[in-house]
């Protein structure tokens, strides 16, 4: 999406080196095509938030997971961010004139908050129901587009102020790189020193809310949580949440946050489930995963997909794009996982903690390098063509399936009663045919264990 695909509308150049040649003859060679797993591994992204979107309800192992740990969904996020990243790195290299870049990515970056609050702010109520309209007392202010556009507008800016820098050093290396870059990985370090500061340095007070839900048996009622505390990184008492509350207000909070799965706020856990009645009283309280102060943490992960984007133009081999690309793959997935397992920084997609920029941006750069040695080198890109065009297509996708628009489009046209719509007939004809399935599946087994055992009394006859 030009928001979650950043820059697409351009061509990002793939430069192909001729081997076995010098270097005046791999200059005459060289040859520009459109980087292909670009786009592909966007629309893996954007396929995964579509199943865990859908399917996480009913398989937990890959929806978000409660608090600590990493699951499939906790991927989704730092996919996007760092394949934006890349993008920004190649299509603004192609834009000389520094004012009309600045122009178009504060137009895309407007252009990502617009459809944030209109699509996350709770203004549709797709699928589920057939109206739309928020109370703009409640309206979710952050949600995906938002941090991706956050991420996007700074790093762009960096990138478009420090070109001048760039064009008159271009020597190339494993390290010079990073030399060449250094206003970048000095952003970073700043992001990471504020963010830690905050996150350990922020003193929590004991904080109270009330529930808002007038669907709620507990409307009204208001709930104490005891902190007094720093340097916490607990559900209820860590720095992340009580800044969103401060800033944001806690009614602008998202209302039903992952922790609510967690064991100590259900016995359904990891589904979903009521909430104990002996439950802490924090589970019953909002909490914003794409929150102010975790999604500038989250701008590191674009600062590593922009690295790499780099490495694509001052790299001319293909080998030696994915030994860097390996290499830093592999150093940050061990650094992140060494500090969750170390206990010193949990993983942690909720707190956007340092581990998990880590694990999930080498989890990244080892998927992109795959995807770029099958697609770009290889050129086997047919069996990747469905996730390409979701790739090109990403932000239509994205709002019509991901967001639910597509589905509650279908819930428009119903026979008589709004609940008899084609989507409720396709869920009893799935339920049905999983109903048959699961019979099947149990007849099978049967038949499977009475061949099994009498196969086995026939061995123990002609024994």
């Amino acid at each position: 999406m030009s928001e979650i695909k950043a820059e697409t509308t351009h061509h990002h150049p793939l430069i192909i080196s001729e081997p076995d040649v010098s270097d005046q003859q791999e200059k005459s060679h060289l040859k520009t095509q459109r980087l292909a797993s670009l786009d592909i591994f966007r629309g893996l992204a954007v396929a995964l938030m579509i199943l865990v979107d859908h399917a996480g309800g009913d398989w937990p192992e890959i929806s978000h997971a409660p608090w600590n740990g990493c699951n499939l969904a906790d991927f989704v996020m730092p996919f996007f961010l760092f394949i934006v990243g890349v993008a920004i790195a190649l299509a603004l290299k192609r834009i000389p004139d520094r004012a009309d870049a600045v122009k178009k990515v504060i137009f895309r970056t407007l252009k990502l908050l617009f459809w944030g609050i209109l699509l996350q702010g709770g203004f549709s109520h797709a699928p589920d129901e057939l109206t739309y309209g928020v109370d703009v007392r409640m309206i979710r202010l952050c949600g995906v587009l938002q941090r991706i556009a956050l991420s996007y507008l700074l790093v762009s800016l960096v990138e478009i102020f420090t070109k001048d820098v760039q064009d008159k050093d271009q020597s190339v290396g494993r390290f010079s790189i990073f030399r060449l870059y250094c206003w970048h990985w000095l952003m970073a370090a700043c992001v990471l020193v504020v963010y830690l500061a905050l996150l350990y340095g922020t003193y929590v007070p004991d904080w109270q809310f009330t529930i808002i839900n007038k669907d709620s048996a507990d409307y009204g009622k208001v709930f104490n949580v005891t902190c007094g505390v720093r340097a916490k990184l607990n559900p209820p008492c860590n720095a992340v949440g009580y800044i969103d509350r401060k800033v944001l207000g806690i009614n602008h909070m998202y209302h039903h946050p992952a922790w609510r799965r967690s064991k100590a706020c259900t016995q359904d856990s990891p589904f979903e489930g009521p909430l104990r009645k002996d439950a802490p009283s924090w589970c019953h309280a909002p909490f914003e995963p794409e929150g102010l102060l975790s999604s500038v943490s989250s701008i590191l992960s674009t600062i590593i997909g922009v690295h790499f984007g780099h490495v694509i133009i001052h790299t001319k081999g293909h080998l030696a794009r994915l030994k860097q690309w390996v290499t830093m793959g592999f150093a940050l997935l061990i650094f992140g996982l060494t500090l969750h397992f170390t206990n010193a920084i949990p993983l942690n997609k909720q707190l956007y903690t340092l581990s998990y920029v880590c694990v999930t941006s080498g989890a990244a750069a080892l998927v992109f390098s795959a995807i770029y040695a099958l697609v770009d080198i290889w050129n086997l890109k047919y069996p990747f063509l469905p996730l390409a065009w979701i790739g090109m297509n990403a932000m239509l996708v994205y709002v019509m399936a991901a967001e639910g628009i597509f589905a509650g489009f279908i819930n428009g046209w119903y026979y008589g009663d709004p609940h008899n719509t084609l989507v409720c007939f396709l869920f009893i004809i799935s339920y049905i045919l999983h109903s048959f399935l699961w019979e099947l599946r149990k007849f099978l087994y049967v038949q499977f264990c009475n061949l099994s055992w009498k196969f086995q009394s026939l061995v123990d006859n002609i024994h």
